[in-house]
């Protein structure tokens, strides 16, 4: 089968030993047949190897820190689990809140321990918290970092977790939260005790021809109304759509500009990749019907 690999880092990539070339965030590909268990290994600088056996069992249950998408008869493997590559303990910071110890340490990864009258709890963080300042939002602990917020409450679970800048601290935290977009959308979400609240569309560019389907689906994932898509004929079932596209997670372009794949999780770390035909007249998207795999 087909199998695309890409990750977040730039690394060599070694099937059965062989290098085969650098793997990045652009995908290569490489024709492997599950059944013959190919060992694969990424190699980055700085960080520990990533290695697992490419075989039926991985293609149903990666491990963690990889991801699979599944589209026609190929697959995509998003490796994004690296661990950094010096083993030894550092202790960042220690900060005692609200009759809690918190402690933030480097040890191959960001790791947050947390000890408070419920328990103790580690809690792993990406690499953007390693520069992060702690304080108390309402019952629950807020860690800001430059690029970054969490919410995390004192049973160890993580209420939020988001690249974005924090402008209302307190009980109710507001935070400004770019979605990467092909608008380039930025939303103010707020969280009351953990619990989200409001979100609001801040801005966003137009859309440009080649991306205009892509940026259909995106507004759908921001909760923004469909209307001004959709043709005369196609506007009063807007209401139908959610029902027909299912609970999609992401929408990705592919090699045609009326063809979008629309994200589904299938289990923890793997996903369906479904194709739509977007039929655009005069402007406005006039019909959406699902593509055979």
């Amino acid at each position: 089968m087909r199998v695309f690999f890409c990750a977040d880092t730039t690394c060599v990539f070694f099937v059965n030993g062989m290098y085969l070339g650098a793997v990045d965030a652009f995908e290569r590909s490489v024709e492997l047949d599950p059944a013959d268990g190919v060992f694969c290994e990424l190699k980055a600088a700085g960080y520990a190897p990533v290695r697992f056996c490419l075989d039926e069992d991985f293609l149903f249950s990666p491990p963690e820190g990889v991801e699979l998408y599944f589209f026609g008869g190929a697959v995509c493997v998003h490796v994004q689990g690296f661990v950094r590559a010096d083993p030894c303990l550092r202790v960042l910071w220690q900060k005692r809140l609200g009759g809690a110890l918190l402690t933030l340490c480097v040890q191959g990864r960001v790791m947050l321990n947390l000890e408070s009258a419920r328990g103790f709890f580690q809690i792993g963080l990406p690499f953007s918290f390693e520069e992060c300042v702690p304080s108390r939002a309402g019952e629950l602990f807020l860690l800001e970092s430059r690029t970054a917020f969490a919410l995390i409450g004192d049973d160890g679970e993580v209420r939020a977790l988001s690249e974005g800048r924090v402008t209302e601290r307190g009980a109710r935290v507001t935070a400004e939260i770019p979605l990467h977009d092909s608008l380039g959308h930025i939303v103010r979400r707020t969280w009351e005790n953990g619990a989200a609240g409001d979100c609001a569309v801040l801005s966003a560019r137009e859309p440009a021809e080649a991306t205009f389907a892509l940026a259909f689906f995106e507004s759908l994932l921001t909760g923004s109304d469909p209307e001004p898509w959709l043709s005369p004929s196609l506007a009063p079932k807007k209401g139908l759509l959610r029902q027909f596209l299912g609970d999609f997670r992401r929408a990705v372009l592919t090699e045609k500009t009326d063809v979008v794949g629309l994200v589904y999780a299938r289990k923890p770390r793997v996903f369906d990749v479904r194709r739509f035909r977007v039929t655009v007249e005069e402007g406005k998207i006039a019909n959406i019907a699902a593509e055979e795999p």
